[in-house]
């Protein structure tokens, strides 16, 4: 059995290794978008974040180790301020640092449910790229893993600016987990998954399966598809495509699947996969 969508073919064979090595990940970064935990006026919602952290506990309860990249900070502070819009980047500065409070208020209380302590993380870009700086970070995330808290990383939007900033949570969670050598980053959207086209407005939308050797297929389809609403998906398949050159699998997927990180964690088909290109999926 192949993947057969127009973006080219990838060897079932491959596919369920790669599935299997993500189902086996002892250490997992879970990166949640904008768009999986707020509603549509950019406040955040309390059943989405709810359910996150449900899955996430889904896999802590299988004894692995979890890192959240969460985005939401400015979504979170638009619903706080009854959606206020911002022009200039300092009010965007202004309002994450009202947001990221907001936000992280609401992951302690849920992770609370299960007794499970949470920590925060602000990076900016010199954080990542500065060996120094980064070795702090590193330390800092394999402390907190040895004491089972599980660190909520985000970019610190209060002081980035166009110098400094990441830019997007997607290429963030990418090179943390480059950095610490994770062995698989799934990221949740509010798609299930990449597309041959925009699903949201395309009826003939097919989901592709995989990415490995089509990879330069699915960008051009992904480049042919993408308007401004659709154009996050770009720096998603970009963050998963840097991943899987390291020797990690990566996964895209829907935020709001039922159970879809336990599914992710036993090996069935969820989302779209891509498949480590040089690392060890042939044992």
């Amino acid at each position: 059995m192949s993947d057969h969508s127009p973006a080219g073919t990838v060897a079932g064979e491959t596919v369920q290794r790669a599935r299997e090595q993500a189902a086996t990940a002892d250490r997992v970064i879970v990166k949640a978008g904008t768009n999986s935990l707020t509603d549509e006026a950019s406040r955040l919602n309390r059943v989405k974040l709810d359910k996150l952290v449900g899955d996430i506990m889904d896999l802590r309860e299988r004894g692995k180790e979890v890192i959240l990249v969460s985005s939401g900070a400015i979504g979170a502070g638009k619903g706080m301020l009854d959606g206020e819009e911002t022009e200039t980047l300092e009010e965007s500065q202004a309002l994450s640092t009202v947001g990221q409070s907001h936000l992280m208020r609401h992951y302690t209380q849920s992770f609370d449910r299960y007794d499970q302590t949470v920590a925060q993380i602000l990076l900016t870009e010199h954080d990542l790229t500065n060996p120094e700086r980064f070795t702090n970070v590193h330390n800092t995330i394999e402390t907190l893993s040895d004491w089972g808290i599980v660190p909520i990383i985000n970019e610190n939007d209060a002081i980035a600016t166009e110098e400094i900033q990441i830019g997007d949570n997607d290429m963030l969670s990418a090179s943390v987990a480059i950095g610490m050598d994770v062995d698989l980053l799934v990221i949740l959207t509010d798609v299930d998954g990449v597309y041959t086209g925009n699903p949201k407005d395309d009826p003939d939308a097919e989901l592709i399966e995989a990415v490995e050797a089509n990879y330069d297929a699915v960008q051009s389809l992904i480049d042919e598809s993408t308007v401004a609403e659709f154009g996050g998906i770009k720096t998603k398949v970009e963050g998963a495509r840097d991943v899987s050159e390291h020797g990690m699998p990566a996964i895209i997927a829907g935020s709001q699947e039922r159970d879809v990180l336990e599914r992710i964690a036993t090996g069935k088909s969820t989302g779209t996969v891509f498949v480590p290109i040089n690392g060890d999926t042939d044992d």
